[in-house]
């Protein structure tokens, strides 16, 4: 993941439309203020000058309130701090380009320790530490700089758009046009303080809910009584659940494998259903049948916790409480609904603003995949290599990957060898960077520019937001050493560094910083990610590998997309039903995620009312974020071709990453040729099922 929650609410500022408070009117005098200064800002700089100075004092209008200062106060700042003249302007521009990276890169700089003690694996979290990291010292920042005018100045010059505007104007924009785009949608809606520290708290504490779900694999028993899982092994959902889900379709006793498989499914399924024992979460003291729900006292003891006293078994069901964390993120989202009435809901913010892909657009793309008949191909092929009839879990099938030549024990030990610790990731970057296609000289200077920590969760990458200051990779180390999940991730939060890096230090505004939304700085990840094997040593792709990466990523983008899909109408439903009970939430998420199930993946994997599609926890604490993983794909599957047409990994990588965030198409097109879309998928999908049969 790119990036986590209080990262992405910083400032509160990130917006694309005009938007006025419930709380607040326009004062009656501000229509003819305008009027009056727009005529005298026309005399004193010329007739050339009126229509930007007539659009940035309506601007300033939209956000005025009493409390600014009367008609005299508004006319004599219009006055003072219009830039009359391009030198003028220029000289604004550059200060303000300078200056928000100061004040962003500190602030996040700020945010990022803050929270250090729960992201990382520092030790116990002291109740404290929780309460550190739900506060957003930059929550007032929006109200303080609209009560001391610097968004009003930036207003009063520069152009607020509409989305519409970028999409249809925006192919004629310079890049400093672009800039000042940019400048302006930072200050284009007014949210109170309260509203933007609702949003980091309930994001905080969705983060802190998650990252302590881990599910203690050894103290799951069979009905027969069997321990099928190594001891020690601590599981993160839904992550590592899933990834474990995988590996097993390595291992040498297949029939071990489907027992253990199953046997995740179950605990995924008690997850979704809120079943699950709430006892079991993240306790090493108890054993568990996830079949029959029983909890006993564990007979075998693999951690170093002490049991506390008087423990007793107790099966009673973790009290909806995944769905009451999503609720509470939802009643913090809608805070902001009323300060932004042109994207008036967080699902228009997410798609709109966000991704500035509309929703329509979004659905169609991820219909067209899951709804491809070629879905029901790859799964036959699938259900060939496995040699018996599909099953739920086997929407996460990999063995299409190279490293099924491998078990995850073997694989577990290279790594554990390789990267003892943080640290030893570190220090190999440049090596990773180096076989992925970067010079010596680049490698080295994306290694200086990048911190590595050991994360208490699964993972994710936190930019930098000022040059000055480095970005920051977090990936999980067991005592023993980095296994291959934590490896995995850490590849794939290496690329989002990557990206980071070039996207901050090598463009040439500041304010054009980034990619255009979240799913391309997971498609460039993907890139990196999608090598990890490579970068060990452990394969050397050909055209029959190629093709068998295709039918993965397909799979994978198929898997996915019905997730997002659920995400989405989860959203929709908490909108119409504002005033329901987390049970409520509870009943309904499982009966989106069974009908979706139903419409597009039991016809391929043969059973009906999987609950399967619920289970990923960006679902819980991501605000919406799951359709970036599927655009992500596609967006990676364009960026793939491109970098097999050019043939150099390193220097393809760094041209994207340094074009900066505008908007999708626009940065596609710059890249490969071509807008975002599934076609290059699916096209190149049915080419590798060719190359396979």
């Amino acid at each position: 993941m790119k990036r986590i929650v209080a990262a992405a609410m910083l400032l509160g500022l990130l917006s694309s439309f005009q938007a006025v408070s419930e709380e607040s009117t326009r004062p009656a005098w501000i229509s003819a203020s305008v009027e009056r200064m727009t005529s005298e800002l026309s005399e004193t700089y010329g007739p050339e000058v009126r229509a930007r100075a007539e659009r940035g004092l309506q601007q300033m209008a939209d956000f005025w309130r009493e409390e600014d200062g009367d008609a005299g106060v508004f006319e004599e700042f219009a006055r003072t701090q219009f830039a009359g003249d391009q030198a003028s302007r220029d000289t604004m521009f550059a200060r303000f380009d300078r200056l928000l990276e100061v004040l962003d890169g500190h602030m996040l700089e700020i945010i990022r320790e803050l929270r250090q003690q729960v992201d990382l694996d520092y030790g116990p979290i002291q109740p404290y530490d929780e309460i550190f990291a739900a506060y957003d010292p930059s929550a007032h920042l929006a109200d303080d700089l609209f009560r001391n005018k610097i968004a009003f100045t930036v207003l009063l010059n520069f152009p607020v758009t509409t989305l519409e505007q970028r999409l249809e104007e925006g192919k004629n924009w310079t890049r400093r046009e672009w800039a000042e785009v940019r400048l302006a949608q930072r200050f284009a809606k007014r949210v109170p303080a309260d509203v933007n520290q609702a949003l980091s708290e309930a994001g905080a504490e969705a983060d802190q809910y998650i990252a302590q779900y881990n599910i203690w694999m050894h103290h799951l028993l069979t009905n027969n009584g069997e321990r099928l899982f190594q001891p020690k092994l601590r599981l993160l959902s839904h992550w590592n659940l899933r990834d474990e889900i995988k590996a097993n379709y390595s291992l040498p006793d297949q029939d071990l494998a489907l027992r253990k498989q199953r046997l995740i499914q179950k605990v995924m399924e008690r997850i979704v259903t809120q079943t699950i024992p709430g006892q079991v979460v993240d306790n090493p003291h108890v054993d568990w049948n996830p079949y029959t729900n029983e909890v006993t006292l564990a007979t075998v003891n693999d951690s170093d916790r002490e049991p506390p006293a008087g423990l007793k078994p107790d099966n009673m069901a973790e009290p909806d409480t995944r769905y009451q964390v999503l609720f509470n993120t939802f009643h913090a989202a809608q805070k902001l609904d009323p300060y932004s009435p042109s994207a008036p809901t967080h699902i228009a913010r997410r798609f709109d603003e966000d991704r500035e892909i509309p929703e329509k657009r979004v659905r169609e793309m991820l219909e067209a995949v899951v709804s491809s008949p070629l879905a029901a191909q790859v799964g036959r092929l699938i259900e060939s290599r496995l040699g018996r009839p599909l099953e739920p879990f086997d929407i996460w099938y990999n063995g299409f990957k190279a490293r099924g030549a491998y078990t995850e024990e073997e694989l577990d030990r290279i790594t554990a060898e390789k990267y003892p610790t943080a640290a030893a990731y570190w220090e190999d970057i440049p090596n990773q960077l180096v076989k992925l296609g970067f010079t010596e000289a680049r490698a080295r200077y994306l290694a200086d520019h990048v911190v590595v920590d050991p994360a208490r969760g699964s993972g994710h990458a936190w930019g930098a937001a000022m040059r000055s200051a480095k970005a920051h990779l977090r990936t999980r180390v067991e005592k023993t050493g980095m296994n291959y999940k934590g490896y995995n991730i850490a590849v794939h939060e290496l690329g989002h560094n990557v990206e980071q890096v070039f996207s901050l230090n090598e463009i040439d505004y500041v304010l054009l910083q980034g990619v255009p939304n979240t799913a391309f700085t997971e498609a460039l990840a993907f890139v990196f990610q999608g090598r990890d094997l490579e970068l060990l040593g452990l394969s050397t792709p050909d055209a029959a590998s190629r093709a068998l990466e295709t039918l993965d990523d397909f799979w994978g983008t198929y898997e996915i997309a019905g997730v997002a899909l659920v995400d989405m109408a989860v959203w929709h439903w908490m909108y119409d039903h504002p005033e329901a009970t987390a049970s409520e939430l509870r009943k309904a998420t499982i009966r989106i995620a069974r009908e979706t199930w139903n419409k597009y993946y039991a016809p391929v994997l043969g059973s009906k009312d999987a609950d399967l599609l619920g289970v990923y926890s960006h679902m819980i604490h991501s605000f919406l974020y799951l359709p970036d993983y599927p655009i992500g794909h596609l967006i990676a599957h364009q960026i793939e071709e491109q970098v097999e047409t050019s043939g150099n990994l390193g220097s393809e990588f760094e041209r994207m990453a340094r074009y900066g965030s505008l908007v999708p198409d626009l940065w596609m097109i710059h890249a490969t040729g071509k807008p975002v879309g599934p076609d290059a998928l699916l096209h190149a999908t049915e080419k590798a099922l060719k190359e396979v049969r």
